[in-house]
């Protein structure tokens, strides 16, 4: 990979620890390139709130689509970050040093300022008190979605339909639960 950057395999480690801190600040970035978005999505006054929520989960959607291995690191279970194994070189530097970027708490409030744009989204479909309800609901569905359209199970013939559509049904099930609490 680094011969294709026009870098030697050993140049990333001048910047990062070792292979786990450089992907936690991959994953920190993500985050923070998704929370962007949202964020856009939250301040566009012309659009509905049911297309905002719908261009937050089509974010997602897309990225699963783009960088599948980037999409697959930020949605890994707990665990199984880098960061939280508490195991290699990492983990002990981190216990020693914790400097004031510590890569893992950024991630974490990277992670945090996501939900932190995405959750006032689904607030305006169904109010303050549901909204981490069906905020993860939504989320919830939006990963199964995604995983499936990753591995080529929608549009085939047997389901005949797309990511696009099942987004759809998502956001319209919950503006509907919105309007009848």
């Amino acid at each position: 990979m680094g011969a294709r950057a026009g870098v030697s395999r050993e140049t990333p480690y001048r910047h990062f620890t070792g292979k786990d801190s450089l992907l936690t600040v991959l994953a920190t970035e993500g985050w923070e390139r998704i929370a962007d978005q949202v964020h856009a999505l939250r301040a566009d006054p012309a659009l509905p709130a049911s297309d905002k929520l719908r261009g937050a989960l089509r974010i997602l959607v897309g990225l699963g689509r783009e960088r599948p291995h980037l999409y697959q690191m930020l949605f890994r279970r707990p665990g199984h970050r880098p960061e939280e194994l508490g195991e290699g070189l990492d983990h002990v530097r981190r216990r020693l040093c914790t400097p004031a970027g510590d890569p893992a708490a950024d991630r974490v409030r990277a992670a945090g300022r996501f939900q932190d744009e995405f959750l006032p989204l689904v607030a305006e479909l169904v109010g303050e008190p549901n909204a981490r309800h069906y905020g993860t609901l939504l989320l919830a569905g939006t990963h199964g979605i995604a995983d499936m359209a990753l591995s080529g199970h929608l549009g085939t013939g047997m389901l005949r339909t797309t990511a696009d559509e099942l987004l759809d049904t998502l956001v319209r099930m919950v503006a509907d639960a919105g309007e009848a609490t």
